[in-house]
């Protein structure tokens, strides 16, 4: 198999074009509602139509998956809470259940490669992921394979209805493999990309750093094949994330972006489908250092600094009543002439 993505058109810089015009006119002095403005313009030019639509379906699909290297001391947490977890989404216990309820979302969990049964499996690739500090994560076929279980993703959330995606991780882990495959793309070094994750002691801190330095040897040989990369470097979860991404791109579909394992599966979805970063706006900044490296590689501002760093989606989720907002107001904000309030001399 083969995984090529077709050419990723832009959003329409006509209608970014008439939604800055629009700016100008409505009840306020231009500029006044800082990146709010700008960003109600990016969705305009996603829908391609000024004034834009009122979001009515926005999906949270959260990815899950167990990573090998979490047996060798990286991660807080043992590997059973990601199967765990699983069920605590399914009962809509998780943060981002509570989250997404309040901003008007719904949530889908998907098992990707949890390595536990759960009541989800029909689509699991594989029980966990390789250990990618002595082992490839996935072979090229489990790669490719989950690449495209992201792209089915997309394709049923949007054929569904979502006008608007957030991907979401669940993996213990899963932050050792998104600093690894951030560090290969950028040429970072181990030091600059590796972070607390769970909350991991300084002890595990070091062990964390060797394994991405290890793995980051195993990576740099095959950078500049993306669907390689990915089996020697990620996992089945976030290769698949970077298959809904690049997916959701392709499919004129915005995304609302979250924090450092979806900013590594994003960077790959670059790869994959070059163009698709259009398609996104970073929900927040996570205080994990390689969450920073990925967004500036992606050239993407973060709409939120709230020092989080739970995943599942969460940080997105709490940007996305912003994302409404922005887009109400370019909807159905009053025109001077419309208000019959003077405009500017």
């Amino acid at each position: 198999m083969t995984i090529e993505f077709p050419p990723v058109e832009p959003p329409s810089e006509d209608v970014r074009r008439q939604a800055v015009a629009r700016h100008a006119v409505l009840t306020k002095p231009a500029g006044s509602l800082g990146k709010l403005e700008e960003l109600g313009v990016w969705v305009s030019a996603c829908q391609g139509v000024c004034p834009p639509r009122p979001f009515t379906r926005p999906r949270v699909v959260v990815f899950a998956g167990d990573h090998g290297v979490a047996r060798h001391g990286v991660s807080a947490y043992p590997s059973e809470v990601t199967g765990q977890m699983v069920a605590n989404f399914l009962d809509g216990g998780a943060a981002v259940n509570v989250l997404a309820t309040v901003a008007g979302a719904t949530v889908r969990v998907v098992d990707v490669a949890v390595d536990s049964d759960t009541a989800i499996g029909d689509a699991k690739i594989r029980r966990g992921s390789g250990s990618i500090d002595r082992e490839d994560a996935l072979t090229l076929e489990e790669a490719e394979q989950a690449v495209e279980l992201g792209r089915r993703l997309a394709d049923d959330e949007v054929d569904g209805g979502a006008d608007l995606l957030i991907a979401g991780d669940m993996g213990i882990g899963n932050t050792t493999p998104a600093a690894v495959l951030i560090a290969a793309l950028t040429g970072s070094e181990p030091v600059a990309v590796v972070g607390r994750g769970t909350g991991i002691d300084d002890r595990g801190w070091m062990r964390k750093t060797a394994a991405i330095r290890d793995a980051l040897r195993r990576a740099r040989p095959v950078l500049s094949d993306p669907v390689r990369l990915l089996a020697t470097a990620s996992g089945a979860d976030i290769a698949a994330m970077a298959g809904f991404l690049a997916q959701a791109a392709v499919r004129k579909t915005p995304v609302i972006l979250d924090g450092v394992v979806v900013g590594a599966a994003a960077m790959m979805a670059e790869e994959l489908a070059p163009g698709a970063r259009e398609w996104w706006v970073a929900g927040h900044r996570s205080v994990e250092p390689a969450h920073s490296i990925a967004l500036n590689h992606l050239s993407l501002e973060p709409l939120l600094d709230f020092e989080m760093r739970l995943g599942e989606g969460s940080g997105a989720v709490a940007a996305l009543p912003l994302v409404a907002m922005a887009t109400k107001v370019l909807a159905e904000m009053a025109t001077f002439e419309g208000a019959g309030v003077s405009g500017p001399a």
